[in-house]
């Protein structure tokens, strides 16, 4: 019971994204109250803990490599070219768009595309006089389905990467195929749902504010240098036992300082892009869910999962994963499922991993994503209604996850 509640405490600080003080003080009670308590000793606690370091350090690295980028301008330029090349057409806007979001998520992770991406490109739809509502769900579904590609385009992959025995590369390659088929229906889907929006002539107006730029306008080139050589760096180094932590710490390292000298922002604005304290929500909830693991709830998980890796066990995998992010959030539901499915071989924790990412676009809490999107556009004036987005949710979503599944049977 103890575990629930902790587990329940830590879901509801996420869902309503408090104050950073009062995420780090449910976290460090949640982990207090599990150990306290007896529910998970001290020992196994850092057990849990000592695998999800490197995610977290990669987590914090790269939330300061995107902010870096953002006040470089690079998101605003990047937006601004997709605007001028859409010839005033929404339908050309909204396919550069689709094409951005799915290259900053598999770079940048997907915390980049709802919250950093998200305005400008509601910003280039408003400066052509289009609805912005098209580019911001491909941002959201994009932040979730096309997060396949890469390890570090998704705190899920990460978790993941230890349980397989495949290298960066490796990974990129057996999750290419499932990468194209969902973007194929996510694309088809959205075109479809959106087809009135999209079919609006097109009003020119003044372009929307955009994050803040560098005073030459080109200000972006060196932090997407830097950006390019960190990506090759992740692939290049995995072969060698190099963690993602390790490169993208350079990489924020080096555009901290660059953006120091810059004027673009100081180091407490760098600190609060790396958000400490969601750094420690993720680690107080790898020691929650370890201890619900050891309890009746790692049981229960076995008991669901198959035990074979044929389609029809490789699509319940992922449907179970689905389920498991809908109730629990993606990140929870990692640490639960994919530790259970390790003994199955790669190609079982994969197909869980699509249940993980593109399930988790099924429902609000089905990814930490969805709810920053929707407080992203809040701020912009925008009310994402709840119809509309379970409309596309679950329309696109069954149909992802099965072609995805099926793709990955192929690989």
């Amino acid at each position: 019971m103890i575990g629930v509640v902790c587990l329940l405490a830590l879901l509801v600080t996420a869902h309503r994204h408090p104050r950073p003080r009062t995420e780090a003080l449910v976290a460090v009670a949640a982990v207090a109250l599990t150990l306290v308590t007896g529910y998970l000793g001290l020992h196994a606690a850092g057990d849990a803990i000592r695998p999800l370091a490197p995610v977290v350090g990669f987590l914090v690295a790269i939330l300061v490599v995107s902010e870096v980028c953002a006040r470089a301008g690079l998101f605003a330029a990047a937006a601004e070219l997709v605007r001028r090349r859409s010839r005033h057409s929404p339908q050309r806007l909204f396919g550069g768009v689709f094409v951005l979001a799915a290259l900053v998520t598999t770079v940048l992770s997907l915390d980049a595309t709802v919250v950093l991406l998200t305005p400008v490109v509601i910003g280039a739809a408003r400066g052509l006089g289009a609805s912005g509502r098209p580019g911001a769900y491909a941002c959201l579904r994009l932040a979730n389905s096309g997060s396949l590609l890469l390890p570090v385009a998704n705190l899920t992959n990460l978790l993941a990467l230890p349980y397989l025995s495949l290298t960066f590369g490796g990974f990129a390659v057996r999750m290419a195929l499932p990468l194209v088929a969902t973007l194929v229906v996510e694309y088809v889907g959205l075109r479809l749902l959106f087809a009135g929006e999209l079919r609006a002539p097109a009003t020119p107006a003044t372009p929307a504010a955009t994050p803040v730029a560098a005073a030459d306008g080109r200000g972006w080139r060196l932090p997407a240098a830097v950006v390019t050589v960190m990506l090759i760096a992740f692939g290049a180094l995995s072969p060698f036992g190099v963690d993602p932590w390790v490169p993208a710490a350079i990489a924020a390292a080096i555009l901290l300082g660059w953006g120091v000298r810059r004027g673009i922002l100081s180091p407490a604005d760098a600190v609060r892009a790396a958000n400490p304290s969601f750094a420690l929500w993720v680690l107080a909830l790898g020691v929650v869910v370890a201890g619900l693991s050891a309890d009746f709830l790692g049981d229960l998980v076995g008991r669901l999962l198959p035990d074979g890796t044929g389609f029809a066990d490789l699509l319940l995998i992922a449907v179970i994963g689905t389920l498991a992010s809908a109730l629990l959030a993606n990140l929870s539901a990692t640490l639960l499922i994919v530790p259970v499915l390790a003994p199955l071989g790669d190609t079982a924790v994969l197909a869980a991993l699509l249940g993980l990412t593109i399930g988790a676009g099924l429902t609000w809490t089905g990814s930490l994503a969805n709810l920053l999107w929707r407080r992203t556009l809040a701020r912009d004036g925008i009310t994402p209604g709840n119809g509309r987005f379970h409309l596309v949710s679950l329309t696109l979503t069954p149909v992802a996850l099965v072609a995805a599944v099926a793709a990955l049977t192929l690989t």
